[in-house]
């Protein structure tokens, strides 16, 4: 993969207040592989600027230079404005007028508010699983689990393995489009709001027991257990993200 590099701008060019000071961005930014034309195009390219933002490649408070994006995915500006126009609908994004659009940046209220939307969200997923999965569907939930804990275990300061997301195997489990669509946009805002912080090893020690606590739940089919469960389960991660955060209430 190229790396695209373009002159540094002068100091505070790029810059303004949103929850927090964006920050200007790097003239070493990594490219991203360009995008082919075709009826996908414009889907794709809101999808390949929202894995730059959720993956760290562009930081929250980050101004997107659309000039160097642009390069990097061999495409005009035209459709990475109307891409940028969509996360900014998604909460991804802010657009500050006359500066431009930044990686949102969040407030302590956001990401509690954001982490209580999800618990609602969630504790009802939990209860349409243990209704509508399989038991086989059941079975795999307790071997990503297990898989899981072994990763973790050969790894005790790594994060949680990010292949083992067993939040969105739930989703797809519960059958909800409507329903998957509403977690999966607070999901990704939450995931935004953590990248400003380090990743917590010892809270992944701790999600673990509470996936497993989940998914013990699913397997006695029990509704209010797992709703339960995945209440507390969430409620812990709200806490260690606002205080691993370290953000203020404005």
């Amino acid at each position: 993969m190229s790396t695209t590099t373009l002159p540094a701008r002068a100091a505070g060019t790029d810059r303004e207040r949103n929850t927090s000071m964006p920050k200007a961005p790097r003239s070493d930014r990594p490219s991203s592989t360009p995008l082919e034309r075709d009826a996908t195009f414009s889907r794709r390219t809101e999808e390949a600027v929202r894995s730059m933002i959720l993956d760290g490649t562009l930081s929250p408070g980050e101004r997107l230079n659309e000039v160097l994006i642009a390069q990097s995915l061999g495409i005009s500006r035209g459709p990475l404005r109307e891409a940028i126009q969509r996360l900014v609908g998604e909460g991804l994004v802010t657009v500050i007028s006359h500066r431009g659009a930044f990686v949102r940046t969040f407030a302590r209220r956001e990401v509690e508010e954001l982490y209580e939307m999800r618990s609602a969200l969630e504790m009802y997923v939990a209860r349409l699983v243990c209704q509508r999965a399989s038991d086989a569907e059941v079975a795999e939930l307790r071997a990503l689990v297990d898989a899981a804990a072994a990763e973790m275990s050969s790894a005790p300061d790594a994060p949680y393995p990010s292949d083992a997301d067993l939040h969105s195997r739930l989703i797809d489990l519960a059958g909800n489009a409507t329903l998957g669509r509403a977690t999966v946009e607070a999901q990704r805002q939450i995931s935004l709001a953590r990248r400003m912080s380090a990743q917590v090893p010892a809270r992944a020690r701790e999600a673990q027991g509470e996936h497993e606590e989940l998914v013990a739940a699913f397997e006695r089919r029990d509704e209010d257990a797992a709703a339960a469960a995945m209440r507390r389960h969430l409620d812990r991660a709200r806490r260690s993200a606002v205080e691993a955060l370290g953000i203020d209430d404005s």
